[in-house]
């Protein structure tokens, strides 16, 4: 078993790990000297920061490339969001995966919705179920040790009784195989605590708008945090409010206040 992966994994047992989402090396090598435990990247962070559009618009080589860079940079874990798996079938995600073990990730995170000309909809549920035992056992033929984050999309996409839709694949993700589950958008406390109860494996939260303080969250059992795109948002951000302010007091004073 790797040691990344044991690190990683035991830091979903115990208390709230706030995960930070990196999109390059240097951001990587920030949060490390803060001492973070571990990392993750955000895959619309990365492509954004490349170029590209979320919801695999950047060409797996091109992210690829990145996480190898940041990896080169890392002694802690690091897991990969890797979106619906830049793949059409079970064995060109695996494919896709064994080159990310070959880097040395620890974990990825696969969702389950998919992207196509009509948006973004929510793949069928045990089909979705048997692409996840299918890895898990490819992953387990081959000695190899990573942390599958599933993350289910249906608190993001609002789902007709989303909460019933939640434990059902709660369920049959822990069953495939899952080592976590992942439910972006999920605020409400109540529904946290609900999902919390559904099921053995660790879950996951994602940072927004009204989301309930940390406190709160390990109290409600949550285990894992994620910043999602947002941070690097917010850094883009600042870097347009000092661009204005430099030409709008016509110095250069604000960069170094």
């Amino acid at each position: 078993m790797s040691s990344m992966f044991n690190a990683f994994k035991a830091l979903h047992q115990e208390n709230l790990l706030l995960l930070p989402n990196v999109w390059n090396p240097e951001s990587a090598r920030r949060f490390q000297e803060k001492g973070f435990p571990a990392v993750a990247t955000s895959s619309a962070a990365v492509a954004a920061s490349l170029g590209y559009e979320d919801g695999e618009g950047m060409p797996f080589d091109d992210y690829l490339f990145m996480v190898r860079r940041i990896m080169a940079v890392l002694r802690i874990p690091m897991s990969v969001d890797i979106e619906m798996g830049y793949g059409h079938s079970p064995e060109a995600i695996y494919a896709n995966i064994s080159r990310l073990l070959e880097a040395g990730v620890a974990g990825i995170n696969l969702e389950d919705s998919t992207v196509g000309s009509k948006g973004r909809v929510l793949q069928e549920a045990t089909a979705f179920a048997a692409t996840v035992e299918h890895l898990r056992n490819r992953l387990a033929a081959a000695g190899a040790a990573l942390f599958l984050n599933v993350r289910s999309d249906t608190y993001l996409l609002n789902v007709a009784n989303k909460e019933t839709e939640t434990e059902q694949r709660l369920q049959l993700y822990e069953t495939a195989g899952a080592d976590g589950i992942f439910l972006p958008c999920i605020m409400e406390e109540g529904a946290i605590a609900a999902a919390v109860s559904q099921t053995n494996l660790p879950l996951n939260v994602m940072c927004m708008p009204g989301l309930p303080a940390l406190g709160i969250l390990e109290k409600l059992g949550v285990k894992r945090v994620s910043m999602g795109p947002f941070l690097y948002n917010k850094v883009y951000d600042t870097i347009g409010e000092l661009s204005e302010a430099i030409t709008t007091e016509g110095s250069f004073d604000s960069l170094f206040i």
